[in-house]
């Protein structure tokens, strides 16, 4: 669990040669895998202008790609693990977004006009939809696979908004056993903080090439922009591949950590 976190909730990390060959690995691993019937079926969303990608890469437990280390200043902040999942592909292509299956129109305007901002984690489910924390991640790297131009559906955080998530986590659930937060129904106190965040919180669209990454706090509430009808790509679109562990650290300490 990392700790010391700028005010802004996140850390933008400069290119790095170990990181580029990583990236370039894993770009050649994620061609293949959209290339697979079975998965495409499943993760192509969004009227085919989102591939979601959920733990589709094979990467190992310490983070290496086909044989080679995630290395470079993100791979030094998070320091040495050995229990990372395989890490999401998220590829965004020209159009998106366009609504998901089963979207209600409310819920497509916020992805569309609101950038679909959450904090990870947080789960909506049943109907109506209601919201639960369901994970607990020590943090989220995001490591930019492809070129493209600033306007191709970058990532996009509202800056210091992890303090306003982390305060009404802690208002919902610190006082109730961990073991009990995943059945703790937080909807409105959830839907309150994103309120306030919208209104006081920087939005800030990230734009980053294959090399460089960004290391968000797990507090933080993020996004992604539209594709701006003037944004190029090559076609392999907007591929990004994230990491977001589940923290060891006991409910009580992660809930609070600084």
């Amino acid at each position: 669990m990392l700790t010391d976190w700028p005010d802004r909730g996140y850390w933008q990390l400069d290119w790095n040669a170990q990181t580029y060959r990583w990236s370039q690995t894993a770009r050649r691993e994620a061609r293949d895998i959209v290339q697979h019937p079975d998965l495409v079926a499943q993760w192509l969303q969004c009227e085919g202008t989102w591939f979601v990608g959920v733990d589709v890469l094979p990467s190992a437990p310490d983070g290496c790609v086909a044989g080679v280390p995630l290395c470079g200043p993100a791979a030094e902040r998070i320091g040495a693990r050995d229990d990372l999942h395989p890490a999401q592909v998220s590829i965004t292509y020209p159009g998106y977004p366009r609504p998901r299956a089963d979207e209600s129109d409310a819920a497509f305007r916020y992805r569309r006009n609101r950038d679909a901002a959450h904090m990870d984690g947080v789960l909506a489910e049943g109907s109506p939809k209601r919201r639960f924390l369901r994970d607990r991640h020590d943090w989220i790297l995001g490591l930019p696979l492809t070129e493209t131009s600033p306007g191709a559906s970058p990532l996009v955080v509202w800056e210091g908004s992890h303090h306003i998530l982390q305060s009404a986590m802690i208002n919902a659930l610190g006082d109730i056993p961990d073991a009990d937060w995943g059945s703790t129904d937080i909807t409105e106190v959830y839907q309150d903080a994103r309120k306030e965040v919208f209104a006081t919180c920087r939005r800030t669209p990230l734009f980053t090439r294959p090399g460089e990454a960004v290391l968000l706090s797990p507090f933080l509430l993020h996004g992604v922009a539209p594709w701006q009808a003037a944004a190029t790509a090559s076609r392999d679109g907007r591929m990004v591949a994230y990491l977001r562990p589940e923290s060891p650290a006991p409910g009580p300490i992660w809930i609070r950590q600084k």
